[in-house]
């Protein structure tokens, strides 16, 4: 992965992390509204959700802190895919999963959300779920 990419997501990211709570719930509002039926993926309850929002939240600091150590990127996120397929995640969620991605990011940051930042997270995100699927797959099979 390109430097400018790393840095155009990594500088955004910072600019996420103070309201990361916020963002959490809006990407699982969002996630739901574009797919109602990955509602059954996931705990019930405020509290269990909000476990959820904070492993989301954990997931993608460990992910954008690392894009610059794939040594340690990419097992994390073989792990991760092979872990999901547990939980019945399916290779089609990837696409729902960064669509809610982008579209928190543009309501998280405004005019910041800038075209070069939507195509670098397209790009990171692009590599996070082909990573996991790819994991999934050896699974699955």
């Amino acid at each position: 992965m390109d430097p400018q990419t790393v840095n155009l997501v990594q500088t955004s990211f910072q600019k996420v992390i103070p309201i990361a709570d916020l963002a959490m719930k809006i990407f699982y509002t969002k996630l739901f509204e574009i797919d109602p039926s990955l509602q059954n993926l996931f705990p019930t309850g405020e509290e269990q959700m909000g476990k959820q929002r904070n492993k989301l939240r954990d997931m993608l600091v460990v992910a954008v802190n690392s894009l610059s150590k794939p040594e340690v990127l990419i097992p994390a996120l073989q792990n991760l895919g092979r872990r999901h397929v547990g939980y019945g995640v399916a290779a089609e969620h990837y696409n729902t999963v960064g669509q809610a991605l982008i579209d928190t990011l543009a309501a998280g940051l405004g005019d910041d959300f800038t075209p070069e930042v939507k195509t670098a997270w397209g790009e990171v995100y692009g590599l996070i779920a082909t990573t996991m699927i790819e994991a999934g797959n050896e699974v699955a099979a």
